[in-house]
């Protein structure tokens, strides 16, 4: 299917030819009929794609300050690595999409095949939507003027905002989509409205529309002219529409309103707030979220669980009823609105548009409205463009180097992608919800097929190996299913989140075992493939007596909302990160885990997610035990991981993964190396070799399964 795509590199823009995304539990799959460009948005992303590096790092200063975080800690080669990695992967454009329903995932409810919604779907040509992000079409109402009911939202939830009454008089600032849109809201509320912005179309329009407007492109002082229109007292509320780095919008606001006055800010503007203009007459100022209630919280958008209409009467689907509502009655009137159209094979043209400095507003793209539906469009599996590896295996079984990769974010892309790759891994088939990251590390790396089909790649004969590097919420389940066909498995820690998980595991890796030799299983424990953890493996070998570990992880803090820490997507910070500690102390004792014992920070009043600042001991059965921190509550200045051995009256030091020290050891002094992926490249051809039957798996079966069960026991006494 076709789909937009931007590249944040250079801000070029390209139709391009991706799988159609996968139907999950709580969704609505769509067949596009047209999607509108949102004029400000996409025009900023625009820009900043091309905008050069320096440019870039002044657009967004928290995001150097991250960087250079980074290089302190983990050195300018691997910062820099991942920069290019993040701007290298394509941005998936649109938010503002109107088709109708051709699937509706488990557990949604209120929506039926053949169904036209409106929802935030993609540019795209079938486009998979949370269920909350969806709303049905009045009959009423045609499909470009559905196509803007996104757009209406954000303006209804800034007039929401300000709370208007009949009669007021309410400046809007800045005339683009979202501002004209948001002058017929507010004439249909019953108040006077005042439009201000420099371009005399768009003043024509509001004109239209009922409002009053004020010219500054012909210096016309719009202060004065608030004045005067609200008959001296000021107005009552400015909603700021506008896209502008300038805080004068903001400034201005505050000088027309009167005492006790509303100001939303529903666009993007400088925040340099003068303390006199707001402190003398008592304003109030609030920036406007998006389209409503709901927005950014996962509970809402991905799981489906709506907000009790008796609590939250206006969330974010319910304020998508109501703007289609009031398209359906003519207060909405949108048609003038459309500048442009155009199919979407042209899309890019479209874009020229948009960032050509021309007059444009809303400019529709269109997916053509075919009772047949064409097999492109629903194509989940495409091959892509011959690249150099060797394409497909000869003979019809299995080839222990085909290698497909289930999940590809950004650790798949940058680290774990080209590991494989250079430990001999035919790179068969990458896998991802939405097929946009599949085409994209696809074609990057020479894959030769791109999918969104996790079930097909698992059936496939032609697949030896699966490396599973989605959430963490689906890796027992396709681990056990991998196993079951016969594959070769490696998959990013967490192996699973749950007991019950791990005795799936555990029986159907051994039901394996019983028709011969069972598959390689490898959690990606890369820490103990390290070559300074080789190093402190071997001068640890000739230790005949107990040794002690202490393992300090400066982890950093993770927001309680991220999906990490949700017990259902991510089991929590212990069990997905903290694993790796378990798993390198089990390996540098070289012994079985026969007791463990953990403290948490208190359950004290502020205190909310506790499972990352925490400190657990191990005890090994020759008698050593190690000690593992791992805190959330340091400064990502200090080194993230440093491990300390005590033996034999000598000590190991190393941190980060870079700097190894060695005192009293006969022979050793110290290890310097400054990449931290050379233990994922030897944890990926360790697991290559096995699969290949070359070597025995890299880590016993046993192993993996007894720090699983460790990690989760510790994680259940928090």
């Amino acid at each position: 299917m076709h789909q937009v795509l931007q590249n944040l590199r250079d801000g070029s823009t390209e139709v391009a030819d991706v799988p159609a995304p996968a139907l999950r539990r709580g969704q609505l799959l769509i067949r596009s009929h047209v999607t509108l460009v949102s004029a400000g948005t996409e025009r900023m992303l625009v820009e900043f794609g091309k905008a050069n590096m320096l440019q870039k790092a002044r657009q967004q200063p928290d995001k150097v300050r991250m960087v250079l975080e980074k290089i302190r800690t983990d050195g300018l080669t691997t910062t820099l690595d991942a920069v290019r990695s993040k701007l290298d992967q394509p941005l998936a454009l649109g938010y503002c999409n109107v088709g109708t329903v051709i699937g509706v995932g488990p557990g949604v409810t209120g929506f039926e095949l053949g169904d036209r919604v409106a929802s935030n779907g993609k540019h795209a040509e079938v486009v998979a939507v949370p269920v909350n992000l969806c709303a049905k079409i009045p009959a009423e109402v045609g499909d470009e003027a559905a196509a803007f009911t996104v757009l209406a939202a954000i303006g209804l939830q800034g007039i929401r905002l300000v709370q208007p009454t009949l009669g007021e008089a309410v400046v809007v600032t800045g005339l683009g989509l979202i501002g004209l849109i948001t002058v017929q809201l507010l004439r249909a509320h019953g108040c006077r409205v005042l439009g201000i912005d420099f371009d005399p179309a768009k003043l024509a329009l509001a004109r239209s529309y009922g409002a009053q407007t004020v010219d500054l492109s012909k210096g016309e002082d719009p202060v004065a002219a608030a004045q005067a229109f609200s008959r001296g007292r000021g107005v009552d509320a400015v909603v700021i529409t506008a896209s502008s780095k300038s805080n004068e919008p903001v400034s201005q606001a505050a000088h027309m309103c009167r005492k006790r006055g509303r100001i939303v800010l529903v666009g993007v503007t400088g925040l340099e707030l003068s303390r006199a203009d707001f402190y003398e007459k008592e304003l109030s100022f609030q920036v406007s979220c998006s389209y409503g209630p709901g927005r950014y919280d996962p509970s809402y958008e991905e799981r489906g669980n709506d907000y009790p209409v008796g609590f939250v009467r206006w969330t974010e689907q319910r304020n998508f009823e109501a703007v289609l509502d009031m398209m359906a009655s003519g207060a909405l009137q949108l048609q003038p609105l459309v500048s442009h159209r155009y199919p979407i094979a042209e899309a890019e043209a479209a874009y020229g548009v948009l960032g050509g400095g021309g007059p444009s507003l809303g400019i529709v793209l269109d997916y053509g409205r075919g009772e047949e539906m064409a097999d492109h469009l629903i194509r989940r599996h495409i091959p892509l463009p011959v690249a150099t590896t060797v394409r497909e295996p000869a003979g019809a079984d299995a080839d222990r180097n085909a290698v497909a990769f289930i999940g590809a974010g950004n650790y798949a892309g940058r680290v774990l992608i080209p590991a494989f790759a250079k430990a001999g891994a035919r790179l068969h088939t990458v896998v991802t919800a939405n097929g946009v990251g599949s085409v994209h590390f696809g074609k990057k790396f020479g894959f030769a097929h791109a999918s969104t089909d996790t079930s097909a790649v698992l059936r496939d004969p032609a697949v030896g190996s699966v490396v599973i590097a989605t959430q963490h919420a689906s890796h027992a389940e396709l681990t056990f299913k991998a196993l079951r066909r016969g594959k070769h498995v490696f998959v990013e820690k967490p192996l699973c989140l749950t007991m019950e998980e791990l005795q799936t595991i555990e029986k159907a890796h051994a039901e394996q075992a019983v028709y011969g030799v069972p598959p390689v299983l490898m959690v990606g424990f890369n820490r103990r493939f390290a070559p300074q953890v080789q190093k402190i493996h071997q001068l640890l070998a000739g230790v005949r007596e107990p040794k002690s570990f202490v393992m300090t992880v400066n982890a950093g803090a993770i927001p309680a909302d991220h999906w990490t820490q949700d017990p259902q997507a991510g089991g929590g910070r212990l069990i997905g990160e903290a694993c790796h500690f378990v798993d390198l102390l089990r390996f540098l004792a070289g012994a079985p885990i026969i007791g463990h014992r953990l403290t948490a920070v208190g359950n004290v009043a502020g205190v909310g997610i506790r499972s990352d600042r925490v400190s657990f001991t191990l005890s090994f059965a020759d008698g050593s035990f190690g000690t593992v921190h791992y805190l959330a509550n340091g400064h990502k200045s200090f080194p993230k991981e440093r491990l300390e051995v005590f033996a034999a009256g000598r000590v190991l030091a190393l941190d980060n993964f870079r700097k190894l020290r060695g005192y009293g050891w006969p022979g050793f002094a110290k290890m310097n190396l400054w990449s931290q992926d050379k233990g994922q490249a030897a944890c990926a051809q360790a697991f290559m070799r096995a699969a290949r039957g070359e070597a025995p798996p890299p880590i016993p079966a046993e192993e993996i399964f007894e720090v699983a069960r460790v990690t989760l026991e510790l994680d259940a006494s928090v």
